[in-house]
């Protein structure tokens, strides 16, 4: 077992001016996400949970309908198949943490977010 260099991994393009480099795990993927000032990420669900770990920035995040203005310590979690959205105040660092693995992040390209 060997650390993993993020900046040596793939950079993967979620929606414009959204990016994330990828660590998939046996049972889990985090993903290290950067959104660019004012990048939106449309309204979506996927069947895993998601912990949403605010490194830096402001984010809003939008649960069922309801806005969240995320910062530096704090948290949100997200239950599977709940919809979600998302729009960068400022620039924004995320860590992501998923369960079970997310099966479309271990390709070499991102197609977007399907229900």
């Amino acid at each position: 077992m060997k650390p993993i260099e993020l900046d040596l991994l793939l950079e993967l393009q979620l929606a414009p001016g959204i990016t994330a480099r990828v660590v998939t795990a046996d049972s889990m993927t985090v993903a290290h996400v950067h959104l660019q000032k004012g990048a939106i990420l449309a309204e979506h669900k996927h069947i895993n949970e998601q912990v949403v770990n605010v490194i830096e920035g402001e984010l809003e995040l939008t649960v069922n309908g309801e806005p969240h203005r995320l910062t530096p310590g704090k948290v949100m979690v997200l239950p599977g198949n709940v919809p979600h959205s998302g729009r960068a105040i400022t620039d924004v660092r995320i860590i992501d943490v998923f369960h079970p693995v997310r099966e479309d992040f271990r390709q070499t390209s991102f197609a977007g977010y399907k229900d």
